[in-house]
Order: structure tokens, then sequence, then C-alpha cells
């Protein structure tokens, strides 16, 4: 098997000095790939948030509690396990960009169908179906980049595509404050998932010009073990495969606690209103985005592993110290919003290129896959459970269980190697 690196041959590569040279490096495929798979994440964000941000109406409309309304979320990160398992082992076995277009369309036209629920359970098994494009697109999306990125610069590459999650997150609060201003609530949150229709365009994108990279291709293609759920279990890959799966769902089951119920802590626990709640995501956002770009280029510097520790612990600290702003002091609320985001995302900035590098090519889908999505299903019982808790806590003091995730990611990179540098093969 060949040992040559997941990228477009040095004589095809353009200059690559400056700020944005890592973009130049991909070569035009790899641009386009990078195209692809940054729509495909945002497009995926934008409408993963269009469930947290109509919560609060979608409680009222069908009469719910916090608890069944955290359950909608628990179901799509369930499910979504299912669906970035299913979603890796066909990019392994019929191509990176073939599996990206089935994962964008499967969430686009369940997200719409969430729009025309008539009860809470038709919502529950819209979202759930929803789940299995949500689980499988990044995990394509980012080894599909991965294979053309050089290793020296994998990680702003990779952190590059992850800030686009920020970037449909900002779609959606801009979205849900223009439809919830001028919609009446009970009907405004169906139009918010009617509105997840919009990556059905970036499918034809894709299609026309976006492939796989080429000599990754070529290996997979000629590997036999391709695509094996099985491969990832044998000796030699079980331990990546548990502790990689450890610090996924410590990571997500922070991160999705705070993204599931900050919106309604800002409404229920602050007092805000939806153009109040909407100023305060943007300070967030803000953060997130700069996060996302930071950490990929501390990723590359520092070290997949010391990225993901540093991260991890502020993002510890800034959940305690978030949640327990004296009442009144909105002012400081809105400030620590942006270290808040910036924190809780640099640490996924590593994720793609630190997965993508624990796996060969044949099995590295499915491998990135199951470890990233199974963590997401694992850590989304933490919405759930601050749900329950936040009756008796209120929904501040349940936030504080999103740094027990963080906390639980440190211990599960002791088990797993610094792959900073390593090339793909």
């Amino acid at each position: 098997m060949s040992t040559t690196q997941d990228r477009p041959k040095q004589d095809e590569l353009p200059a690559v000095g400056g700020p944005f040279g890592w973009l130049r490096a991909l070569g035009p495929r790899g641009r386009h790939a990078f195209g692809g798979a940054f729509g495909g994440y945002a497009l995926d964000s934008y409408d993963y948030f269009t469930l947290p941000l109509s919560m609060v109406a979608i409680g009222a409309y069908f009469g719910l509690d916090h608890g069944q309304t955290g359950l909608l979320t628990t179901v799509t990160l369930v499910v979504s396990a299912v669906g970035g398992a299913l979603a890796g082992i066909l990019a392994d076995r019929i191509g990176r960009v073939k599996a990206l277009m089935i994962t964008v369309i499967t969430y686009a036209v369940f997200t719409v169908a969430c729009g025309f629920a008539p009860t809470y359970e038709t919502l529950m098994v819209c979202r759930a179906l929803q789940g299995f494009g949500f689980g499988g697109e990044w995990a394509v999306g980012a080894i599909l980049v991965a294979e053309y990125a050089s290793a020296k610069d994998r990680g702003r590459t990779l952190g590059a595509v992850q800030s686009a999650w920020a970037a449909g997150w900002a779609l959606a609060v801009l979205v849900y404050t223009l439809v919830f201003h001028y919609v009446d609530a009970d009907t405004a949150w169906r139009v918010m998932f009617w509105t997840g229709a919009l990556p059905a365009l970036l499918v034809i994108y894709i299609r026309r010009n976006v492939s796989d990279a080429p000599e990754a291709a070529a290996r997979r293609a000629a590997d036999s073990t391709r695509g094996s759920f099985a491969a990832i279990f044998q000796k030699d890959l079980l331990r990546a495969t548990f502790f990689a799966t450890l610090l996924s769902t410590g990571v997500q089951g922070g991160y999705y606690t705070l993204a599931t119920w900050v919106p309604t802590y800002l409404k229920t626990d602050r007092g805000l209103t939806v153009v109040g709640t909407g100023g305060y995501l943007t300070f967030l956002i803000s953060g997130a985005f700069l996060g996302y770009l930071t950490g990929g280029v501390l990723s590359d510097r520092l070290g997949r592993k010391r990225n993901i520790q540093l991260f991890a612990v502020l993002s510890a600290l800034c959940i305690l110290v978030y949640t327990h702003i004296p009442s009144g002091a909105n002012t400081l609320l809105l400030v620590l919003g942006f270290p808040l985001g910036f924190c809780m995302s640099a640490i996924f900035s590593g994720f793609g290129s630190f997965l993508s590098e624990l796996y060969p090519t044949a099995v590295r889908g499915t491998g990135q896959g199951f470890t990233y999505n199974s963590g997401r299903a694992v850590g989304a019982f933490l919405p759930t459970f601050v749900g329950y808790l936040s009756d008796s806590w209120g929904v501040g003091g349940a936030l504080t269980l999103g740094a027990v995730g963080y906390a639980l990611a440190v211990v599960a990179l002791f088990g797993l190697p610094e792959t900073r540098g390593k090339e793909l093969l």
C-alpha cells in the first residue's frame, strides 16, 4: 500500500505564503472540497439550531415541560450516532463526496418535515430522522478536506471548516430574530423548520464541483477492508476507538448542554426578550467563530492534545462563571458570552485533524464517524439531565453539569497519542 500523503502533488501546489497559504495549498480541487464541506457544515448547524432557538415556543405550543423539550435534543443526538457511523462506512465504501451529498439531503428533508409535525410525538420522530443526516455530515466533510490538506496545515484547515458551525449558528439566530418578530410564535417555530430546505441548493454545487482526493480514493479502492466496522475494534485500533469516543463524549456533552439550554436560560432565568436574546447570542457566536479559527492554529502549533486540554479547562471555568453572574448584571453576562463561545469552540478545532490522523485511509470514515457521533450520542444525555434538573436547580444551576463533560475529556486524552504532523496513510 502506498504511503503517499493524501493531498495534491507538490508540483500542483501554488505558493503557500501569507495568512491564507493553507487555503491556496489545497489546490483547485481541494478548495472546492473545502467549499462543499464548509457549506455543508454551516447548513448542518443552521438546521440543528432551529430546535434550540424555537424550544420555548414549541414547549408552549405542545404544553411540554423542560424534560420533554430537552428530550427532543437528546433524541436527535442519539440517532445521530447511528447516522454518523453509517455515513462513515458509506464514505469508505462509496466515496466521501457521494456520502456527503446523502447526509446533506437527509438532514434538509427531515428538518422541513419537522415544521409540519401535528403532535409532539411526530416532531420527535422527524427530529430523530433528521439526526441521521446531521450525524454524518461533519465526519464525512472533515475527512474529505483532511485528505487534501498538508500535515503541516491540517489543524488550521480543519479549524476553518469547523468555523462553519458558528456561521450557520449566526444565520439561524438572524432568521430566528426576524421570524419570531414578525410571525406569531405558534407559527414561527414551523417557519424556522421550513427554512431548513436551504441545504438542497448546496447539493447542486457539491455534485458539480467537488471530488474525492485522488490518491486517497485510489488507496481506498485497493484495500479490501475499506468501510469495515469490525476493523476499528481490532487490537491495533481498539484503544484509539475507545478513548476517542470517551473524548468526544466529554467535549460534546459540555457543548450541547450549552448550545441547547443557553437560549432558554437567557429567556427564563435572565428575562430577556427575543431581540435581547439574539444580541447576547451574537457575542457568544462571535467568540465561537474566532475560537474555531484560533484553535485550529494552536492545534498545529501546540499539538492536538495540548489544544484540547487547554480549552477543556477554560471552557469548564467559563461555564461556572457564566452561570453564577448575579441577577441584574446582564452587561457582564453579555461580555462573558464572548470568551464562553471562544473556549467551547476552540476545543473542537483539532477534532477533524486529530480523528483523521488516528485511522488509516481504508477505515478513516468509519472510525471518525463512529467515535465522533457515539460520543455525541452519549454526551447528549447531559441536555436531558439539565432539563429535568432545571425544575429544581433552575436552568442556570443545571447548566453547570457541562463542566463535568470537559473534565471527562481531559481524562480521555491520557489514552490517546499525539498526532501533530502525521502523514495520512
